[in-house]
């Protein structure tokens, strides 16, 4: 499978895709005047204590007050990078013994705020590198789940059980498969120094305040998405692309050769034909190859995702035009997800099927698909009515939500007053 990056740096946005083979996989986008917060760091003031909740109400200077969850106080037990929070039972806590109107808190932003609500905060800090991620508040070693290879992960493990600092945990990176100790060391020193910055930060300035940002758009995706098995990063800015350069060749210098400046005079994402891929990605209908097609339709709360079988007429059976339809359902279900970065509870009506290993086959297609989703997704089976239910993490603010605003005539529902039989609009006289 080839993989590439494609970076368009402009004025007003800066946007990363995710190629696989092609196809748009994934999509980043940052603008100036919408910050980002998952990942930074706040000295912050505990505000409201709800007992009733298990939570209290930390004030980081954000327009909205961060929501603390109590089993987002106590130590990490466990924890996987690509997990997205470490929440953790918290039945048992008594947030009231463990935060007190008032106290001041080092927190660490986990989810960006949605709607109505504020962004989520985590007293578990981790600081992810390269190829590792320190866990100053945990005394705890792992490897990423994404690496399988058994021996593999054995011989991880007992490295970052050997460089893990007294007190503290330590995640092994899936970009760190194959290497050994001494590949590991300046990133330890870097993640230990940037860990000492932050407690220095901690003890002077005004509460609240941010006291770590995390890296902008283009350097995360070295961070975290430029690995071995992508095939090339383009970019379309020169200062950029020299950065990105100075980066690569200390985290990475075997990669530098797949960083690539784009030097048509021509837009990058016209170029590699993203924008009308872009645009299917908000469209409410996608079609698939077959000639079936999903219909994608966001609550608060859910996603509905309803499987049709549209201009496909099947070659042999019903029952075989239905299971191919499905088949492909589920590949492009999972895709769509992960472009849209759709989380929450996710319920899908594939059509129905009456054989129970036609049932199994598409629901067994669909977990395989989810395994490229970094983002942590359970499928929890299917229900009496045969709709199969799933939940993703929910971090970021969804595609549509950056991309689109609500409609002012139709206030976000698609749809209008019907005129009446005198061909008036019917829309509500808004002057009495």
């Amino acid at each position: 499978m080839k993989k590439q990056l494609i970076a368009d740096i402009g004025q007003n946005e800066s946007r990363v895709a995710l190629l696989e083979d092609g196809e748009l996989e994934e999509i980043y986008i940052e603008r100036p005047g919408i910050d980002r917060l998952v990942g930074n760091i706040y000295r912050g003031r505990v505000c409201s204590v709800l007992p009733g909740m298990q939570a209290a109400f930390v004030d980081i200077g954000y327009e909205k007050n961060a929501f603390l969850y109590a089993g987002d106080i106590v130590e990490v037990k466990e924890y996987g990078e690509d997990d997205d929070d470490h929440t953790h039972d918290a039945k048992n806590l008594d947030i009231a013994g463990l935060v007190k109107v008032g106290q001041e808190l080092t927190v660490q932003v986990i989810k960006e705020p949605m709607g109505s609500k504020g962004p989520r905060v985590t007293t578990n800090i981790t600081l992810p590198g390269r190829h590792l991620v320190l866990l100053p508040g945990a005394d705890y070693t792992g490897v990423s789940r994404r690496i399988e290879d058994e021996e593999e992960r054995a011989k991880l493990k007992k490295i970052a059980e050997k460089l893990k600092p007294e007190g503290m945990g330590l995640i092994v990176r899936t970009a760190s498969e194959g290497m050994e100790e001494e590949d590991f060391l300046d990133d330890l020193d870097f993640l230990l120094k940037l860990w000492e910055s932050i407690k220095m930060k901690e003890k002077r300035g005004p509460v609240p305040r941010c006291i770590h940002k995390d890296l902008s758009l283009v350097y995360r995706m070295v961070r975290d998405l430029f690995t071995r098995d992508i095939d090339k990063f383009v970019i379309n800015d020169r200062g950029h692309y020299e950065k990105v350069l100075e980066l690569v060749e200390i985290v990475s210098p075997d990669l530098k050769r797949r960083v690539e400046y784009f030097t048509k005079d021509t837009d990058i994402f016209g170029y590699y034909q993203l924008d009308s891929k872009l645009s299917r990605a908000l469209s409410r209908k996608v079609w698939l190859k077959c000639g079936g097609y999903l219909v994608i339709d966001r609550t608060e709360a859910l996603t509905v995702i309803d499987v049709n079988t549209g201009k496909y007429v099947g070659k042999r059976n019903l029952e075989d035009t239905v299971l191919k339809t499905n088949l492909e359902a589920a590949d492009e279900i999972a895709r769509q997800l992960r472009l849209r970065d759709i989380g929450g509870i996710i319920i899908i009506d594939f059509i129905d099927m009456h054989d129970r290993e036609h049932q199994h086959m598409v629901l067994d297609r669909l977990k395989q698909a989810l395994k490229k989703d970094r983002t942590k997704t359970i499928v929890v089976g299917m229900t009496g009515l045969g709709l199969i239910e799933m939940t993703r993490k929910k971090v970021r603010q969804d595609l549509s939500s950056i991309m689109l605003v609500e409609c002012p005539h139709c206030d976000g529902t698609g749809r209008l007053l019907a005129s009446d039989a005198n061909g008036k609009s019917g829309k509500p006289d808004e002057s009495r």
